[in-house]
């Protein structure tokens, strides 16, 4: 399957709001149109520090998105990469899409001045999680949340 990987543009819209929706599903979040025109309206922001990735495959149509931001790192004195969201259809799942996304993510992060990228599973998401222990290195690090 021929794969690319660039940027979202304008006319994107209804194929990434579709793509989002199911990756909202998979985590079982809830998503509302005030969400999606917000994020939206971050990935098109200059100077917002927020991007995303569309992988299309041979027929132009897309089948995958990653949302990845830029985050700074005190005790490094840097600024990093954090990658937020990667989805790929289920029927799209196997055949090197996220491999592919995961290259252009590291030329990307490469362009700003990243020394590398971190993001977080959830602990059940298997399959994701053998794509991720191939990819990278998984840290010692444990994620807590506060509600405020």
């Amino acid at each position: 399957m021929k794969i690319t990987v660039g940027a979202l543009t304008p006319d994107d819209r209804q194929e990434w709001e579709s793509l989002y929706r199911e990756y909202a599903e998979f985590y079982q979040i809830p998503m509302t149109s005030e969400i999606l025109d917000t994020v939206w309206n971050w990935i098109f922001e200059e100077d917002y520090g927020f991007y995303a990735l569309v992988a299309k495959n041979g027929n132009n149509r897309p089948i995958g998105l990653m949302h990845f931001r830029e985050m700074p790192s005190p005790l490094r004195g840097k600024k990093v990469g954090f990658l937020d969201d990667l989805f790929v259809l289920p029927e799209s799942r196997g055949t090197g899409v996220v491999d592919e996304m995961f290259k252009k993510l590291s030329k990307e992060s490469a362009k700003n001045g990243w020394p590398f990228v971190r993001w977080i599973t959830a602990e059940d998401n298997y399959r994701g999680r053998g794509v991720y222990d191939r990819t990278a290195e998984k840290t010692k690090w444990v994620t807590y949340q506060m509600s405020v």
